[in-house]
């Protein structure tokens, strides 16, 4: 007779599982820390590329020298407003002068408004050659020294693209000049509207399906479609917005329904189109996100609620809807955060590639700092793409200031509620 097979004991047993699930738990926890490791490498290399961009050594050569404009031995830093306006006039077309005179009286501009004419019109210094940061930092004598062997007579600086004029003034075709003033405001502007357009509807339309509509097959066909429109290409609502505000509710788009522009300049490629476009772009993402949060507040609260004698709609507004606040807002930080980088949906509707005034009004034309940026980098001047990594941190700064207003004011209620 052969032995008998013997089965290991129930401790044999479970200490094996426990080592083998051990294991497990450090393969998944090593293979989470490399995921991270390798994101935080992945932004740490985007960051890098853009600041490398956005600061260097620049060559810059004057179409005048400056030394040229002197009148009696006195430099032209040091002249006087009258002696600068008539080294203007001196050196610019009659015709080009008064047009300097017709925008605003020389009598009326300072000193240092005619003197930046002069450089711009008259010195017209350009860029001729840009170096990286890296490459002025570790190979600052190699700069140098190719700087002046390949343009001898520019004028070599350290640029930061970057800086308060940069974000005052508005855009320009001369690299020197150009700003992004304009794309700030044009993006707070359409971001303002799609927010005001989507988040009372977001909410409102999850309100209605958690808490009122019934589980009927009507009502799961639409949760359906919205989830998938969550994940339809942006391009799509950009052309769903050219063809239902831009065009069928132009008089409302453009302000003539207001009397607000006139009828025969107005079209309907404005903030408001571009606004509401973005906010239909993020409106499926604001209803999943506030369902969520709203169906995970207790059942007890409503419960506690409607047997005190509250209405319904008195027991959401009072219990469910400060409780799921939080989890809303952080949704909508999130859809936000999608919205304000968009671009193929503003070029569809109607976005300006190039303009310098000031948007006042939703019915004013606009830009965007993604447009801004996607302007930039196709021109063929190597100068622009400096100024499309500075015009990119801008808009990180302004993602990164809205959504940590937005993250305060979660945080606020999240005190609240706790406290």
């Amino acid at each position: 007779m052969s032995p008998a097979v013997t089965s290991p004991q129930p401790d044999q047993e479970f200490n094996v599982r426990l080592e083998q699930r051990r294991r497990g738990g450090a393969l998944w926890r090593t293979a989470f820390q490399l995921s991270t490791i390798v994101g935080i490498i992945a932004l740490t290399a985007l960051l890098y590329n853009v600041m490398d961009s956005a600061f260097g050594y620049v060559a810059v050569e004057n179409s005048v020298d400056p030394a040229s404009l002197a009148i009696g031995g006195v430099p032209l830093e040091e002249q006087s407003k009258d002696q600068l306006v008539r080294v203007l006039q001196a050196n610019v077309s009659a015709g080009l002068f008064r047009r300097f005179e017709d925008d605003q009286p020389f009598a009326e501009r300072g000193r240092d408004s005619v003197l930046a004419l002069i450089l711009e019109r008259v010195v017209e210094p350009q860029v001729v050659e840009t170096w990286s940061l890296t490459d002025s930092l570790l190979r600052r004598s190699e700069v140098l020294a190719e700087a002046a062997s390949s343009y001898p007579n520019a004028i070599v600086r350290f640029e930061a693209w970057i800086d308060p004029d940069f974000v005052s003034t508005p855009q320009s075709g001369d690299p020197q000049r150009a700003g992004v003033r304009t794309a700030i405001l044009g993006s707070l502007w359409v971001i303002a509207i799609t927010i005001g357009f989507s988040f009372p509807i977001g909410v409102g339309a999850a309100i209605y399906l958690e808490e009122y509509a019934a589980d009927t097959a009507l009502n799961r066909l639409i949760r359906t479609n919205i989830n998938n429109l969550a994940g339809v290409p942006s391009i799509i609502y950009g052309i769903l917005g050219l063809a239902i505000l831009v065009r069928a509710l132009e008089p409302l788009t453009s302000g003539t329904l207001f009397g607000l522009t006139d009828p025969t300049s107005a079209n309907g490629r404005t903030i408001l189109s571009a606004g509401m476009t973005l906010g239909l772009l993020i409106l499926p993402l604001i209803i999943i996100n506030a369902q969520e949060a709203i169906r995970a507040v207790p059942g007890s609260l409503r419960q506690a609620g409607l047997a005190l004698g509250a209405t319904r709609w008195q027991t959401i507004w009072a219990h469910v809807l400060p409780n799921a606040l939080p989890g809303i807002l952080t949704g909508t930080i999130l859809a936000v955060s999608r919205a304000i980088g968009e671009t193929a949906p503003l070029v569809v509707v109607g976005a300006s590639t190039f303009i310098t005034v000031d948007p006042d009004s939703p019915f004013a034309k606009f830009t965007t700092l993604p447009i801004q940026i996607f302007q930039w980098t196709s021109r063929p001047q190597d100068v622009f793409r400096n100024l499309a990594a500075a015009a990119i941190l801008v808009l990180l700064a302004l993602l990164l200031a809205m959504n940590a207003s937005a993250v305060l004011l979660r945080n606020r209620y999240s005190r609240r509620l706790s406290g």
